[in-house]
């Protein structure tokens, strides 16, 4: 079993709204209330007692206004927060605990699916203390539900994404295999010999985002008309990220219907936009998300993703003798090993580089489950015999 989401856009009425911003607010205020009440005990040397919601809506009553497995889960999001918080110290990351900010872009709150409390019905969902709420329902909602989160952002849009517990089917076994190299010019190249262009959707748009930042700029903080200039702006990268995953989702299915093994680089994107000059083109083509989507992806329907050491010279080395050139820079396109004096297309070649160093890697780790799965079969022949003896 898996677990899969699925996301709609709401269409509450005015009473399901206020209720939402009502929700929105306290889930926040008990959030950034426990947080307070932790860093002031820490500070003063004191020790912390676990509180749950219970007690504060003792001393908040308004807080008994909205779901309370909503408020449940705010302070279980704490807890992680502190988790993750402690776990970053001990591998020496910088990490902060922030309070949550009313001014955030969007919010959110989550809530579960207790004694079916959370039901679908044709194109309307029931929530805890909002009772049928009506949404665009663009695909069927398949699997057992789990829970639901309910998103508003700055534009006043409500969201809804459905987590279900589902059985997804496995792809039919492949014979193809596939190397891709990533890059700027052409978003990938790969071991066909076959390219993905580049939209750069930032870039087609950054003339307007340009003038609509400008215009925000030169408005007065805290002002309503900087708040309709900020709509203004967050509805443009609004349109970006929606054009940028939605072509990153017919990419990564494509291929992960049409290859058995796909080969790909590790790539540090954090340091790589530490280069001025190409940060900008790097952040815009989302080569993290676009290794999420095929990493989940190639789970759920039985393929296997291999990514190569960053640090690994697919650009350099010639696919065809393994002479490595040394000198070469990131202008040069194509460059003539000096071994073999074959002419070589720097993308296709680092592509093909990819797919064998991806292979090896592949068969590698086929051949140590093989022999851990042979020493764990012998060793229980063992710890049968001495039994029968």
């Amino acid at each position: 079993m898996n677990y899969k989401a699925f996301k709609f856009r709401l269409t509450p009425n005015k009473e399901q709204q206020i209720l939402i911003s009502k929700t929105l607010g306290c889930t926040r205020f008990l959030y950034n209330q426990m947080l307070n009440e932790r860093q002031t005990k820490y500070k003063n040397k004191e020790k912390y007692k676990n509180k749950t919601e219970s007690l504060y809506k003792a001393e908040f009553p308004f807080l008994k206004e909205v779901d309370s497995v909503a408020l449940q889960q705010s302070r279980v999001d704490l807890e992680t927060s502190y988790k993750n918080f402690f776990r970053n110290l001990k591998k020496k990351q910088k990490t902060s605990l922030k309070f949550k900010s009313k001014r955030n872009p969007k919010n959110s709150y989550r809530t579960l699916n207790i004694n079916n409390s959370i039901r679908i019905e044709e194109n309307r969902v029931k929530l805890p203390k909002l009772g049928f709420v009506k949404f665009k329902k663009s695909r069927d909602i398949i699997g057992k539900i789990k829970s639901v989160t309910i998103s508003k952002n700055i534009l006043n849009k409500y969201y809804i994404s459905v987590l279900c517990e589902t059985e997804i089917n496995k792809l039919s076994t492949l014979d193809k295999n596939i190397g891709i190299d990533l890059g700027i010019k052409d978003y990938l190249t790969t071991s066909d010999n076959t390219t993905e262009p580049n939209h750069k959707y930032l870039r087609k748009s950054e003339l307007k985002l340009k003038k609509a930042q400008k215009t925000l700029s030169k408005r007065v903080k805290n002002s309503k008309n900087r708040f309709k200039q900020q709509k203004k702006v967050f509805r443009i990268h609004e349109r970006i990220r929606n054009q940028r995953v939605d072509a990153l989702h017919k990419l990564s299915t494509k291929l992960i219907n049409e290859n058995q093994v796909i080969c790909l680089e590790n790539l540090s994107v954090s340091n790589m936009v530490k280069n001025h000059k190409l940060a900008k083109s790097i952040s815009d083509c989302g080569w993290s998300k676009f290794v999420d989507l095929l990493k989940y992806k190639s789970e759920w329907y039985g393929r296997e993703l291999v990514q190569i050491d960053k640090f690994f010279p697919s650009s350099k080395l010639c696919n065809v003798c393994g002479y490595k050139n040394k000198n070469l820079q990131l202008k040069d396109r194509e460059w003539t090993c000096l071994n073999c004096k074959i002419l070589l297309d720097r993308d296709f070649n680092a592509a093909l580089n990819i797919l064998k160093e991806g292979l090896r890697i592949f068969s590698e780790e086929l051949r140590t489950q093989k022999n851990r799965r042979d020493d764990e079969v012998s060793l229980l022949n063992i710890q049968t015999l001495v039994c029968n003896s």
